[in-house]
């Protein structure tokens, strides 16, 4: 896995989750031929003429909205602007075994899906369901459009497309979320010397983590250690209190710091690693 030395430098993205699939099949066909596809998909195309705004106003027309089960999602191929915001070899993107091809947002390669919340109190789906669903259109877009990588932009994060499309599937079965393909694992340098943090999990416990790397350890041993803790708090919820809970190896103990969020700034858990002895 990547993992960035530094957010100093943080591209600006849209609060609203989206994601960019890269594949040679995009670029082929008319917009009425792609429209047709998707048709043939159960994907309920519509053409959407108006210039939406957040994320939406990223994709080039023509846009269409995209229906599967509870999610309602805005697509269409990325503009300009959306691919500056997933720039593979920006320090503040996270590539997991992925290496984009040169022309990757080059001819129409890359298109954008931006999933819609319901305005419509009667009809609303609760966050984590409508998220599913998306997702479950992700895997049938990935397939229709012969996908190399895709971009998930709450983690800033590119993944090989059949690995995450599989990671998709498993979750869809067991219903353990995919962590490494949803949540970026930043590490860090300062004064106070090295961290890791996550990036993503926000959108899906409302904090993110925050630790120290103790001495000797290495970046794989802290991966483990926060996804571990990241997968407990997607299926679980946000950690409420400070917690001590026993860690992976025989003597390790964990403390849960969560930090009352300030001035903007997200919401964050301190974790803090110790041993027995």
């Amino acid at each position: 896995m990547d993992v960035g030395n530094s957010d100093a430098l943080i591209l600006p993205v849209p609060p609203e989750p989206f994601a960019l699939i890269v594949g040679d099949a995009m670029q082929r066909g008319s917009a009425d031929a792609l429209e047709t596809a998707l048709r043939h998909m159960g994907l309920r195309p519509e053409r959407v003429d108006d210039g939406p705004s957040g994320a939406g106003a990223l994709i080039a027309p023509p846009r269409f909205r995209l229906r599967f089960g509870a999610a309602s999602v805005l697509a269409g191929r990325a503009a300009d602007a959306a691919l500056d915001a997933a720039d593979p070899d920006h320090p503040s993107t996270s590539l997991l075994a992925a290496s984009l091809p040169r022309d990757w947002r080059q001819g129409g390669h890359c298109w954008m899906f931006v999933p819609e919340s319901d305005d419509d109190p009667a009809m609303s789906t609760e966050p984590p369901t409508r998220m599913r669903e998306f997702f479950k259109m992700m895997v049938l877009l990935i397939d229709l459009f012969d996908a190399s990588h895709i971009f998930w932009s709450p983690a800033r994060l590119w993944s090989d497309a059949q690995q995450f499309r599989g990671s998709i599937a498993e979750m869809l079965t067991s219903g353990m979320p995919p962590v490494l393909h949803l949540i970026a694992f930043r590490r860090r340098e300062d004064a106070a010397g090295a961290s890791m943090g996550t990036r993503g999990l926000a959108l899906f416990a409302g904090q993110e983590l925050e630790a120290r790397i103790p001495g000797g350890w290495t970046v794989a041993e802290m991966v483990r250690r926060l996804s571990r803790l990241a997968l407990d708090m997607m299926l679980n919820g946000p950690v409420r209190g400070t917690r001590t809970m026993r860690g992976l190896e025989a003597g390790e103990w964990i403390d849960l710091l969560p930090q009352t969020a300030a001035g903007g700034q997200r919401s964050t858990v301190v974790v803090e690693f110790g041993t027995d002895h």
